[in-house]
């Protein structure tokens, strides 16, 4: 099959992204994608003096990308040098100062329902299905709804423009080529390689199955455990026991009490030091325990932050300019030093009754950043 327009849609459209990571008509239909929008391809044209029978954008992609695959080398100059300028007039308008200083007024971070990616879904079956009261309904709108959804747009809105902040450090960077508009699967080139990024922390799955691995139990049942023996009484349905248990056990100052935290916090430290020394093992179960619902296969670079001292506090990092650029334009200076097989991770989407697991390779790789 040719390697024309619809052979690369294809490609994009079912995941099966491997192909763009060797194939400069691939990368070429990528960044010719991200100029597709109202405005900004005419911009473009014009500059380029080149004519277009099409008026619908669709029609328009696949005729500038067939123009343009004529001289893929040529085409990328021009396309890369039209991009540097549209993304320096964006990043010229964004005032840095101003937004870590909104991101630092944000004093708490905590979702207001179980699942982060649907408000509706939570508020609906705690207020309506799990509720028969008409007055307990009623009674809860001011309080209980309001708070929820109050904590849940915090969130959000905090998610939102700390990743600004982030992808500004990246697109700043001289080797990282941004996308024009926003694309499924990719936020910027490095060294004409797609990737996407993900901001995260280090897993809590990832913690319990490295435990479970080496004969530990839960950190949860290790917290519980020790407030028994020590004499705490704690509620069993508290959905913030974690933090509770932790809490209480600081300020018992009960030698075992100190001991079973101190513990805790040794064993996610060393694992901090396996991931320095094998990344792509965290890489691999960043990708293997994606929901179904927001599965992807595309090249990702993870981003990493933990607060080494307190844990739960590593979502501060992510309005940390003064650490987040240093770190990260670290790990771009020294990215063109990497080799390409370095970065394969294969891994595979885990099947059903219905399907067997299905096998992916990407190229990723894991920047972590300590405070």
């Amino acid at each position: 099959m040719p390697k024309d327009f619809n052979y690369w849609k294809k490609q994009h459209d079912s995941n099966e992204l491997k192909e763009f990571n060797n194939d400069d008509l691939g990368t070429l239909w990528l960044k010719v994608k991200s100029i597709v929008r109202r405005g900004i391809i005419d911009e473009f044209i014009a500059k380029e003096s080149i004519k277009l029978k099409s008026s619908k954008l669709n029609d328009q992609f696949k005729e500038l990308f067939t123009k343009l695959s004529t001289n893929s080398i040529s085409s990328h100059k021009i396309l890369n040098n039209f991009i540097y300028e549209k993304n320096a007039s964006v990043l010229k308008n964004l005032n840095i100062d101003n937004l870590v200083n909104e991101l630092y007024k944000v004093d708490n971070f905590k979702w207001g329902a179980d699942n982060q990616n649907d408000l509706g879904k939570y508020l609906v079956k705690k207020y309506v299905k799990d509720n028969n009261s008409y007055d307990f309904l009623l009674n809860q709108m001011e309080n209980g709804v309001m708070r929820t959804v109050q904590d849940y747009l915090i969130c959000s809105w905090y998610n939102h423009w700390s990743s600004i902040l982030i992808e500004h450090i990246f697109k700043t960077h001289k080797i990282v080529l941004p996308t024009v508009g926003q694309i499924k699967s990719v936020d910027f080139f490095i060294k004409d390689i797609p990737f996407d990024l993900k901001v995260t922390y280090l897993p809590t799955n990832f913690i319990e199955d490295e435990r479970r691995k080496k004969g530990l139990r839960p950190e949860l049942t290790t917290l519980k455990q020790t407030a028994r023996n020590v004499g705490i009484h704690f509620n069993n349905d508290d959905s913030n026991l974690y933090y509770v248990l932790s809490e209480r056990l600081k300020d018992n100052a009960n030698q075992e009490a100190l001991d079973c935290l101190k513990g805790i916090k040794d064993f996610r430290i060393q694992l901090l030091q396996e991931v320095k020394e094998n990344p792509l093992y965290l890489a691999k179960n960043l990708y293997e325990k994606q929901s179904e619902f927001r599965f992807g296969a595309e090249n990702r670079i993870f981003l990493i932050l933990v607060d080494t001292n307190a844990f739960e506090d590593s979502w501060k990092l992510k309005r940390n300019f003064n650490l987040l650029k240093p770190s990260i334009y670290n790990y771009l200076d020294t990215f063109v030093n990497k080799r390409k097989e370095n970065l394969v991770l294969e891994f595979y989407q885990e099947g059903d009754a219905n399907r067997f697991p299905k096998k992916y390779e990407v190229l990723t790789d894991v920047i972590l950043i300590e405070k």
